[in-house]
């Protein structure tokens, strides 16, 4: 199995006024990505809004990405729903499109029996000769039992890792010494150096889509052994997440996009447009980045 570990663009989808997919923007953005020299992107996730999209735009979505891409970065597809067969049919098309790995938080809403939730993973990693990146993601649904269910599946050679979404670094520490090696990914940016110090491989984010350079900035400086030089990267990091949170972190990272000049749009609802306030903390943040 290829080396997944590394920096993954969270990709955020743009949209047009009529909220439907902008996909010359998302190329835009997704282009963005690779020139910064990202290692990949997570296609079609939380960030993306894709639990607000139907089956055939995430498909549509991800064709679209991986026609931008060719091959240049690792691109991880996120199938999950609340639906196994919508899961494991977007999971084959992720497949045909030549993604690298697939992705899915645990369905959610119904609360789920832990062994449903099994269930649906081995439908997907039935469904396709991907690799899995298990999405686990406890705020989204209410499943905090992931620990247990990935150490019941931990025999299926196709499960690669965790993305952990998850301010529990305890239970990402052990994610990496279950009965065999996993590739873990850090989910929340704040957190980045706090994750990787307890294990991480990586790190997949949202704010990433705009914060490269600082980004990679931690790794690499992790990489190295300089912790100090690491963690004053990560202060700068999260100033620019404190300044977005009040206004709504995906409606600012949008914003300050399109400042950037890549016309991102807004958020789909029930997502509230960007306050006149959020605007302009968006073109204050905007000012500092290149």
């Amino acid at each position: 199995m290829k080396d997944f570990s590394g920096i993954y663009a969270a990709l955020l989808t743009a949209f047009n006024e009529d909220g439907s997919i902008n996909f010359e923007a998302t190329g835009k953005l997704a282009e963005r990505n690779i020139e910064k020299g990202l290692d990949g992107m997570y296609v079609a996730g939380s960030s993306g809004e894709a639990m607000m999209m139907s089956e055939e735009e995430r498909v549509a979505l991800l064709k679209y990405v991986a026609g931008v891409n060719k091959g240049r970065v690792t691109l991880i597809a996120h199938v999950g729903s609340t639906s196994t067969d919508a899961s494991v049919r977007m999971a084959k098309e992720a497949e045909k499109l030549g993604y690298d790995a697939v992705s899915a938080v645990a369905p959610y809403y119904y609360s789920f029996s832990g062994e449903a939730i099994r269930g649906y993973y081995k439908d997907i990693l039935a469904a396709t000769e991907l690799p899995m990146l298990i999405y686990n993601f406890p705020a989204s649904g209410g499943f905090d039992g992931m620990l247990n269910l990935v150490s019941e599946m931990i025999d299926d050679p196709k499960l690669m890792g965790v993305k952990h979404t998850s301010v529990n670094l305890f239970e990402l520490e052990r994610f990496k010494h279950l009965k065999r090696p996993l590739t873990v990914f850090n989910g929340f940016d704040e957190m980045l150096i706090g994750g990787l110090a307890m294990g991480a491989d990586g790190g997949i984010g949202s704010t990433y889509n705009l914060l490269q350079d600082d980004i990679l900035a931690i790794y690499k400086a992790f990489k190295a052994g300089d912790l100090k030089g690491a963690m004053e990267v990560q202060t700068k990091v999260n100033r620019i997440i404190e300044a977005m949170i009040p206004y709504g972190v995906f409606a600012m990272e949008k914003a300050i996009l399109t400042e950037l000049g890549i016309p991102m749009g807004n958020c789909r609802k029930p997502f509230l447009p960007l306050s006149d306030e959020g605007k302009k903390a968006a073109k204050e943040i905007a000012s500092k980045l290149n």
